[in-house]
């Protein structure tokens, strides 16, 4: 490594208050998927399916010209971009299979282990400094999210099984490995062809399982499932993804995982308005120590400048 490299990984990157802010509000965003999957009562895989359709055809309509087009012509995009698709998918898959084998709770908590397997390999994806911050915020947080998940941990309906237990931790490193190449991408293509991206790849990894859905149970999509799939698209899909890998590029990666938390907070919130579910004392709780663990990110945390981070993982020149 150059002398100016190391200067330039070594520097006081700057902050950045709208990058924070464009991260909050694209997990605000995406919070109101789960209240609207309960909403529309459909099978999981067929309402991601059709989602994702949604929201690729929005962002198709918006952004699909001349520069998205080059974007992937750009060395090495087009195998990254697809890479990130598949690690997307097979997320979200992980995460049903484990839902399925285990419970919400568990399958939640495993998940949400994410910011940690972030904040032990990104530094050394990116060769930045260690974020000091990121350890009691994604403390708080977890014991948050634990708090949250109380009612269901103690409610006598946690299932366990090897193989769910897996799928959950599996999900967790994946999505771990999923927010890394994306901040990764984030430097060589645009927000809108990553987003673009994700989406009609999610669409087209998840059908095969959103077919079969379809031929086992015999559920026929009514209006109900067609509005909310079309409501997720765009407002909970297509503009926020878009807004989260934007703010991913803005920001530390290691605390925007951490301000994910916000994510499971605000969706109880939302249920309030579509199925009339009033949250707990506990998600009350939880969600004011997980906003605490938010704010610590947003006040004290670094902030990361892009051109010194970019100038850090340049190969140096033979």
């Amino acid at each position: 490594m150059s002398d100016d490299t190391k200067v330039a990984a070594g520097a006081t990157p700057h902050r950045d208050p709208l990058g924070y802010a464009i991260v909050i509000v694209s997990y605000l965003g995406m919070a109101g998927s789960a209240p609207l999957v309960a909403w529309a009562g459909a099978p999981a895989a067929i309402i991601l399916m059709v989602r994702m359709a949604f929201a690729a055809l929005a962002l198709g309509a918006v952004f699909a010209r001349r520069p998205m087009i080059a974007d992937w012509r750009r060395p090495g995009a087009a195998w990254r971009l697809i890479v990130m698709a598949a690690m997307s998918s097979l997320t979200l898959l992980l995460y049903f299979y484990a839902v399925l084998h285990t419970s919400v709770a568990i399958a939640m908590f495993l998940l949400f282990l994410m910011p940690l397997w972030v904040a032990l390999i990104a530094p050394r994806v990116f060769h930045s400094p260690r974020e000091p911050i990121v350890w009691p915020a994604l403390g708080l947080a977890l014991a948050g999210l634990t708090v949250v998940l109380v009612p269901d941990l103690l409610g006598g309906g946690v299932r366990l099984s090897l193989a769910g237990l897996l799928a959950a931790l599996t999900a967790g490193f994946g999505y771990a490995a999923y927010t890394i190449s994306v901040k990764g991408l984030t430097r060589i293509v645009a927000s809108t062809t990553i987003s673009m991206a994700e989406a009609a790849g999610d669409t087209v990894l998840v059908a095969p399982l959103a077919l079969w859905q379809f031929s086992s149970s015999g559920y026929h999509l009514d209006g109900r499932a067609w509005i909310a799939a079309a409501v997720m698209g765009v407002a909970c899909t297509a503009i926020p993804y878009t807004l989260w890998v934007e703010g991913t590029r803005r920001v530390r990666v290691e605390q925007v995982t951490i301000l994910g938390y916000i994510e499971p907070v605000a969706g109880p919130l939302y249920a309030v308005f579509l199925v009339s579910q009033m949250p707990s004392v506990w998600t009350v709780i939880g969600g004011a120590l997980i906003l605490g663990a938010g704010l610590l990110v947003v006040v004290f945390g670094r902030g990361e400048g892009e051109d010194s981070i970019a100038a850090s993982c340049e190969p140096e020149p033979l």
